[in-house]
């Protein structure tokens, strides 16, 4: 009954909102089947995350990286959006002003229709060339690893690593997003990875309504409006 109340309360937040910022992490693609980084099972778990995620561990051996990005790949073209993903499709529709910000690099928000959604982390999707710079979709299966550019030279997923700067402009957007919302959405992440774990002080500082969704407590479920405990392809689609 508790989280009847609070749905029902967390709707009527919703209802009177003009402008909505949404925050989305791995939780939210785990329900699509999607494993996050560090419950990517098997093989993987016997490699540091320093090995398959960081400039440095690329360029020690970007065959063995490729090889497990390639499975994430072919793991994520498997996975379709769930419900909560075309939940927030439909809440993007209601409102005014909307911002998805999402840590995914699945592009699965981009599938369900989802149109104004900032890429924290890039987009598996996406390579990049080491020598000319370009960047291109690419979503066949590579047979050769690592895959190599037109121009010959080596190609990585445009995706941040550990220890690497954001997209350019990527976290100003989303603050500025955040801080000028009614109400801030924060969906399946646990908030911990910065910069974006700042975004919720700054929701919480400019005085925005924080609706917390998560099937776990977190370090700042005390400090919102509404914890919604439970499964976003459940409490998303109840709070339409």
């Amino acid at each position: 009954m508790l989280v009847t109340t609070q749905i029902q309360q967390a709707r009527k937040v919703l209802l009177h909102a003009r402008s909505i910022a949404v925050l989305t992490g791995a939780g939210v693609s785990a329900e699509s089947g999607i494993p996050t980084f560090r419950t990517n099972g098997g093989y993987w778990q016997t490699h540091r995350f320093e090995d398959l995620a960081t400039p440095e561990g690329f360029a020690r051996n970007p065959k063995l990286v490729w090889e497990f990005y390639e499975e994430r790949r072919r793991a994520m073209a498997a996975a379709k959006p769930n419900a909560g993903h075309l939940a927030l499709v439909e809440l993007e529709k209601r409102v005014r002003t909307f911002t998805l910000v999402t840590q995914n690099i699945d592009g699965l928000h981009d599938a369900a229709g989802s149109r104004n959604v900032n890429k924290l982390h890039g987009d598996i999707w996406i390579v990049r060339c080491l020598d000319c710079g370009k960047e291109r979709e690419d979503r066949t299966k590579f047979e050769i690893l690592p895959p190599k550019c037109e121009c010959g030279g080596m190609l990585r997923p445009a995706v941040v690593w550990f220890g690497e700067m954001l997209p350019e402009g990527s976290i100003e957007r989303a603050t500025g997003a955040v801080a000028r919302a009614d109400v801030f959405l924060v969906v399946g992440t646990s908030a911990r990875v910065f910069p974006a774990a700042g975004l919720i002080p700054i929701a919480i500082a400019a005085k925005v309504k924080v609706i917390e969704i998560n099937p776990e407590v977190t370090d700042f479920s005390s400090e919102v409006d509404f914890m919604l405990k439970g499964p976003s392809a459940e409490i998303l689609p109840a709070l339409l």
